[in-house]
């Protein structure tokens, strides 16, 4: 058979989260991850006076109730029937994945830029807060642009690329024992999501969560360490299949991929930076203080409202081919 059930099962993950995205009135499981890592840092903090003792804990107790969650309603599926605990792998495992929503959002950012005067403007600034920590009352069209290019490059890790790595490191496990690959899969991902929550909740660097969101935000910087280096690299091919400058992609990738203080952040920024052309980072402004960062790529021209658009077609093109790539190595393994 030219595609294996576990690569069907995971192209039915990735194609609902690309027909669907994350519908509103739904109670996704990151959001109740959210609520476990709220209820549990309150808790852990009255008990331990140490924060960072307190932050240990707490991730240890969020990823033992996740996966110690997930795992029991999958075997209490599985009690009813396998087809129903693969069927319900391959949905958590759906709700893993972000690609539609980060195109989603982008694209709102685009729409409203499409309207000339100064509401299409403010609506812009509206819509990039939505996916953006800086603050973006002042941004200009420019700034708005660069936010949001940035964020889509970056998160191809976070919301792509990192949850389907482990979802297949999960389905290479399976190899090793009696489990279900897609139910692995599901378990790798859903263990990967509630380490990059807990970093979305807790990995500030302000008085409240140095000391406590130190181990969520360390842990997370481990679990990307793979994935933003392999985005990084396949946005390459990517370009270069979408006739852009993949050699600048590549080159700007090797120059600049280390300038971010998130040891992960610049990896796919750089390429997609050398692709397009741009000059992403420099100074933004958080919590109504400047921050300035390294820039990342040569400007060799300005941003322009359709390089969102281009970067979502990125996005995909090297989501797909890290997908490939994680699959191929699966079949060598197995």
């Amino acid at each position: 058979m030219f595609l294996h059930i576990f690569e069907m099962q995971l192209g039915s993950a990735i194609a609902l989260d690309l027909l669907l995205g994350d519908p509103r009135w739904f109670p996704h499981p990151v959001r109740m991850m959210g609520w476990v890592c709220a209820r549990l840092e309150v808790i852990f903090r009255e008990i331990f006076m140490n924060k960072r003792l307190a932050g240990m804990v707490t991730v240890l107790a969020v990823i033992i109730i996740c996966l110690g969650v997930t795992f029991f309603v999958l075997w209490l599926a599985g009690l009813f029937s396998p087809l129903l605990a693969e069927g319900m792998a391959i949905f958590l495992l759906y709700t893993s994945i972000a690609a539609h929503d980060l195109i989603r959002h982008s694209k709102a950012v685009f729409d409203a830029l499409q309207k000339e005067d100064e509401t299409g403007l403010r609506a812009a600034r509206q819509a990039v807060s939505m996916i953006v920590g800086r603050d973006t009352a002042e941004l200009d069209r420019p700034g708005v642009i660069r936010a949001t290019v940035e964020t889509v490059a970056e998160n191809m890790v976070d919301g792509v690329a990192s949850p389907l790595f482990y979802a297949v490191l999960g389905g290479i496990c399976a190899s090793f024992t009696n489990a279900s690959p897609i139910i692995m899969a599901a378990l790798g991902a859903i263990g990967y999501k509630a380490i990059n929550t807990m970093d979305s909740l807790f990995g500030y660097k302000n008085e409240q969560y140095l000391d406590f969101g130190w181990a969520a935000a360390r842990l997370d910087d481990g679990v990307n360490f793979l994935p933003a280096r392999l985005s990084g690299l396949l946005l390459v091919p990517a370009a270069f299949c979408l006739g852009i400058d993949g050699k600048n992609a590549f080159f700007t990738f090797l120059s600049d991929r280390r300038n971010h203080a998130s040891p992960n952040s610049a990896h796919s920024e750089a390429a997609v930076a050398g692709a397009l052309g741009v000059q992403l980072g420099g100074t933004s402004i958080y919590f109504g203080q400047p921050v300035i960062k390294p820039t990342i790529g040569q400007k060799k021209r300005e941003l322009v409202d359709t390089d969102i658009l281009l970067t979502n077609r990125l996005m995909l093109a090297g989501s797909a081919i890290v997908v490939i790539v994680l699959l191929c190595i699966r079949r060598l393994m197995i």
